[in-house]
């Protein structure tokens, strides 16, 4: 099966930038966005013949938000978190399929200063807690901007945004400790020593020229299914976002 997740910060912007071109030539299986930045009834998708589709609005209008394009209807569909209170954002979006879960995620910004660094690692207990729970019933392959970059070799310049959103200490310790408890990032797990490589870029300095990037959009399987991970790639050449896309395939027995 191949997946694809993008945040493409602003679903209607995005558009205008070549998405419906990307998303044809892509035929994934399942195709996730995040940050949507829209409510329902704002867009008009070309070329989802084929794909049913499934959408986690925001609240606030224009901010957020996340949505899946899959081949295969779902057995379910689970819209946030079970606390309710962290389901304003249109963040959180769960399949059921027969052999596994999907899941994708957007995961809050800590935002400057690390002014919401609290609400975060609250939020991500709350999110840890639901992919631990789903991982008991069957295997998990989720994806989504998580807004952290977990190893030094994940960003261009580690030394000075230590303490910066996206790679505090306490943002990559509780990623980490969610992988502990059963979950393998795919790219890492294929790739464990290669540099440079990034899906996120500033829109300031020339910043996606030059190549000083982050790794925040991952695909995260559970540990059971390593030896399925058939490759995973990291669409740095697709542009109309700040994000580029992140692939996996993988083989998952129905």
């Amino acid at each position: 099966m191949r997946f694809i997740s993008w945040n493409v910060n602003g679903l209607r912007a995005a558009v205008k930038k070549g998405f419906s071109d990307y998303f044809k030539e892509a035929d994934a299986d399942i195709f996730c966005v995040q940050e949507t930045k829209l409510q329902a009834g704002q867009i008009e998708l070309e070329g989802l013949e084929g794909y049913h589709d499934y959408w986690n609005y925001a609240v606030k209008k224009g901010y957020s938000g996340t949505a899946v394009f899959t081949k295969e209807e779902p057995l379910s569909v689970q819209y946030g978190l079970p606390e309710d209170v962290h389901n304003q954002e249109g963040r959180v979006i769960t399949l059921e399929f027969p052999a596994f879960y999907f899941v994708t995620v957007y995961t809050p910004n800590s935002q400057a200063e690390l002014k919401r660094l609290d609400y975060r690692t609250e939020w991500e207990q709350a999110f840890a807690d639901h992919i631990i729970a789903l991982d008991k019933q069957k295997p998990v392959v989720f994806c989504g901007d998580l807004n952290v970059a977990h190893q030094e070799i994940d960003l261009k310049n580690p030394k000075t945004n230590r303490k910066n959103p996206g790679f505090s200490d306490q943002e990559r310790a509780m990623f980490g400790q969610l992988l502990d408890n059963g979950f393998v990032d795919t790219f890492r797990y294929l790739y464990p020593e290669q540099e440079d490589a990034y899906s996120w870029w500033s829109y300031r300095m020339n910043a996606r020229s030059r190549n000083v990037g982050w790794r925040i959009d991952y695909f995260v399987v559970s540990s059971r299914l390593s030896d399925s991970i058939q490759e995973a790639r990291i669409h740095a050449e697709v542009l109309g976002s700040d994000h580029c896309p992140v692939e996996l395939e993988i083989a998952i027995e129905e």
